[in-house]
C-alpha cells in the first residue's frame, strides 16, 4: 500500500522508510511535522499515514494532523506512533476516530511482521491499539478486587486484553489457540458480566464498548 510518513526525528523517519520497504509497503512522501504532511497528501495520494503523536505543530501535532487529515480524507488510514503508552492519548486517538486507525509505540513496530499486521489491519478498517496498553487498562481496573472484571475468569481477562487491542474473533482465536466458537462464547460471557450490549455490533463499535467500560471503571471511586 501506499505510505505517508510525518515524523520531526530524521533518523526515525529514515528507519521507518526501510522498515516499511522490507514490509512491503511503498513510502510515497516523507516529512518533519504535520503542516507539511497536509501539503503532501494535496500533491501525492496515499492509503495510510503515520505520524508522531508529538511533533509539530504544537506539542501533540500528531493528533491535531490526524484530526484535520481524518476530516479532509475520511477514507485515509491512519497510524500513530509513541514513545509512551498513555491512555489519554488513546481517548483523544478516539475522538478522531474509531474506524482504520492506530496508536502504538514507537519501539513496538520496528519489527517488520509488527508493522506489516498493523498497517494490514488498519488498512481494513479496524482499530489498532497498543497491547501494552490494553492489557495496562485491562489490569489495572481488574486489580480493584470488586465490581465486574473481578468476576471474569483469567482466560476471559485474556480475551478482553486482545479485544481491547482491537483484535477480532479469529485474531484473538490465533492468539490464544482457541476455535472461534469458543472466543465467541468467551466474549458473550464477558459482555454479561460486564453488562454489555450482546448485540450484533460492528467490530470497532465492540472495541469502542469495552474501551468506554475499562475508562469509566479506572475513573469510577
Amino acid at each position: 500500500m501506499d505510505v505517508v510518513v510525518a515524523d520531526d526525528g530524521a533518523l526515525f523517519r529514515e528507519g521507518l522508510q526501510l522498515l516499511l520497504g522490507a514490509a512491503g509497503q511503498r513510502v510515497v512522501g516523507c516529512v518533519e511535522d504535520g503542516d507539511k504532511l497536509l501539503d503532501l497528501l494535496e500533491r501525492v495520494p496515499a492509503e495510510v499515514a503515520i505520524m508522531d503523536i508529538r511533533m509539530p505543530p504544537g506539542l501533540d501535532g500528531g493528533l491535531i494532523t490526524a484530526q484535520r487529515v481524518r476530516a479532509r480524507y475520511p477514507d485515509m488510514g491512519l497510524l500513530l506512533l509513541s514513545q509512551h503508552a498513555e491512555a489519554h492519548y488513546l481517548y483523544r486517538l478516539l475522538e478522531i476516530g474509531t474506524k482504520r486507525i492506530g496508536y502504538r509505540l514507537k519501539d513496538q513496530v520496528a519489527g517488520v511482521a509488527v508493522l506489516a499486521d498493523t498497517l494490514v489491519r488498519i488498512a481494513a478498517g479496524e482499530l489498532v491499539i497498543e497491547p501494552s496498553l490494553a492489557a495496562n487498562l485491562v489490569d489495572r481496573s481488574s486489580a480493584r478486587g470488586q465490581g465486574p472484571l473481578a468476576d471474569l475468569t483469567d482466560r476471559e481477562r485474556g480475551v478482553l486484553r486482545l479485544m481491547a487491542e482491537g483484535r477480532s474473533n479469529g485474531g484473538i482465536a490465533a492468539e490464544l489457540y482457541l476455535s472461534v466458537k469458543s472466543v465467541e462464547k468467551h466474549i458473550a460471557s464477558i459482555f454479561t458480566k460486564l453488562g454489555l450490549s450482546t448485540e450484533p455490533a460492528a467490530h470497532h463499535r465492540r472495541v469502542l464498548a469495552v474501551l468506554t467500560y475499562l475508562r469509566s471503571s479506572r475513573t469510577a471511586g
